[in-house]
């Protein structure tokens, strides 16, 4: 094989390696947030759609349709041992996250067992685990999609997807004690 042959395949082999460089980088990164909660380790990993000057809610993301918060693969949750969510239970497992915006009501949050799915179309309410309701907040500008935890206090911690200026938080209870 010849010096020139052996360099074309390699570079071949590195375009194939490097999807992205023949077609520049994602519109929406991969992002993903670890939190223990007392004993419990919650993660979450997800698409952050990026709002590029966008109108969001009722535009983008329409009101009183499902929407996965993210971009691309459903956002996924992991939690390790059982929790207390806005004052519902919910078994340590794997699942989809998934929301109901709604204009003038409180926000739908579904918690779905379809753990690896992409984000439509929605893969219904037969998989649904829980669903809760939460109230949207308005909070200070983002342009991209985050999921965070500001406030993590013993046993006790708080999940936040936020977008835009609107934000819904979850309370959340860790209630395992060890063996």
């Amino acid at each position: 094989m010849t010096r020139s042959r052996i360099l074309s395949l390699a570079a071949l082999v590195l375009g194939l390696a490097h999807p992205a460089s023949g077609q520049g980088y994602p519109f929406s990164q991969r992002g993903s947030v670890t939190q223990d909660i007392a004993l419990t380790k919650i993660s979450i990993s997800y698409g952050r759609p990026v709002a590029r000057g966008r109108a969001l809610f009722g535009a983008l993301v329409p009101w009183d349709s499902i929407w996965h918060p993210g971009a691309d693969s459903a956002t996924r949750i992991v939690i390790d041992r059982d929790i207390v969510i806005e004052d519902n239970a919910l078994q340590a497992g794997e699942y989809s996250l998934w929301l109901v915006p709604r204009e003038h009501a409180r926000w739908t949050v579904i918690f779905h067992r379809a753990a690896h799915t992409f984000h439509k179309p929605y893969p219904g309410a037969s998989g649904e685990v829980l669903r809760l309701d939460v109230s949207p907040e308005q909070l200070s500008n983002v342009e991209s999609l985050v999921i965070y935890f500001p406030r993590v206090i013993r046993d006790e911690g708080d999940l936040r997807i936020h977008w835009g200026t609107t934000g819904v938080t979850m309370h959340i209870r860790a209630p395992y004690k060890g063996e």
